[in-house]
């Protein structure tokens, strides 16, 4: 692994820690060291767990896959397509307008030259961004990663738990995983063992922190703090059945959309990328970059391997695992 590396890798298999590697400070001015115990923002990571959440709704009957978001969500859709499915925005395939349109804007920063980030603390705090933009596409017509579609899904969980999403989870997934570390926390009121995120600025040759160029509290697009341990105990719960039926589970690591043009991409599940193993079973994976923030973590259900990667200065998590694939599968 690279000697460049500031934050954790964390390799487990079959509960056996077989890796473990933690460098880099949580907070560099003091120069106080990130530890297993370190909570690190995740960024798209958390859609993971919005999908699980709807999941549940789903087996429990309060939703279904065909429900519109005119029959769930009850306000002026403007131009955005009405009989858009749940569905539909957990595969990326809805064509809602992406408040952050990752094919046309580079850094997820660029977003608050106009719009205070501070002010980003629920997830209807974003519907300014969207709104009034047109589909992007047709409903169904394609996959395209879309942050929005999270967004609304979030507000679905809302809508039909009357609870803020993130207690939802807190109850839900975290409680039940024993995740005691893991939530969704406002950046001018993080709990202990918060990792800061830097981001270089080469004019200056140092570091400046992220809290300028995220969302101030986050939403179902992501924005989960964690801990790598955490992380693991979600992925053992998730496969043991526990949050959701065997069935339902391998519904959600199962190939729902995409094209697979990039094999180290993959396809899309639910919340999921699954990347195609013509010699075995397919490798599933969820992820997250920010400014500042880059994690992976992937299971390979052929070995038994979890893997959980994760920086709080943007380094290059996907590099770092391919190396695991390449040399532990």
């Amino acid at each position: 692994m690279s000697n460049e590396f500031r934050g954790i890798i964390y390799i487990t298999q079959n509960s056996n820690v077989v890796q473990e590697k933690v460098s880099g400070y949580a907070d560099l001015p003091n120069q106080i060291p990130n530890t297993l115990d370190t909570r690190f923002a995740s960024a798209s990571a958390g859609k993971v767990f919005v999908a699980v959440a709807i999941l549940q709704l789903v087996e429990q009957g309060k939703i279904h896959f065909d429900d519109t978001l005119g029959a769930l969500l009850d306000m002026d859709w403007h131009g955005v397509d009405r009989a858009v499915t749940v569905r539909q925005l957990l595969t990326h395939t809805s064509g809602v307008p992406d408040y952050f349109d990752e094919s046309v804007m580079d850094e997820y920063e660029e977003l608050w030259k106009d719009y205070p980030n501070y002010k980003i603390r629920s997830n209807r705090d974003l519907l300014p961004l969207f709104i009034d933009k047109p589909m992007m596409y047709p409903r169904g017509e394609r996959f395209q990663y879309n942050n929005t579609g999270y967004v609304l899904l979030a507000m679905i969980i809302e809508t039909v738990t009357e609870m803020a999403f993130d207690q939802y989870l807190k109850r839900h997934v975290f409680d039940v995983c024993g995740m005691a570390s893991t939530g969704y926390y406002e950046l001018d009121r993080l709990p202990a063992k918060c990792a800061s995120n830097y981001i270089y600025c080469a004019a200056t040759d140092g570091y400046r922190t992220n809290i300028f160029s995220v969302d101030a509290k986050g939403t179902g697009a992501g924005g989960a703090f964690i801990t790598v341990r955490d992380i693991v105990r979600f992925w053992t719960n998730l496969l043991n059945g526990t949050l959701l039926s065997k069935e339902m589970v391998s519904e959600m690591l199962s190939k729902q959309s995409g094209e697979g043009g990039d094999p180290t991409e993959g396809y899309y599940g639910y919340g999921l990328w699954i990347i195609d193993n013509p010699t075995g079973r397919d490798f599933a994976y969820f992820q997250g970059c920010d400014p500042g923030v880059s994690f992976i973590s992937e299971y390979n259900p052929n070995n038994g391997f979890i893997s959980v990667l994760v920086s709080n200065y943007g380094d290059n998590v996907w590099a770092e695992m391919r190396k695991i694939r390449k040399t532990l599968y």
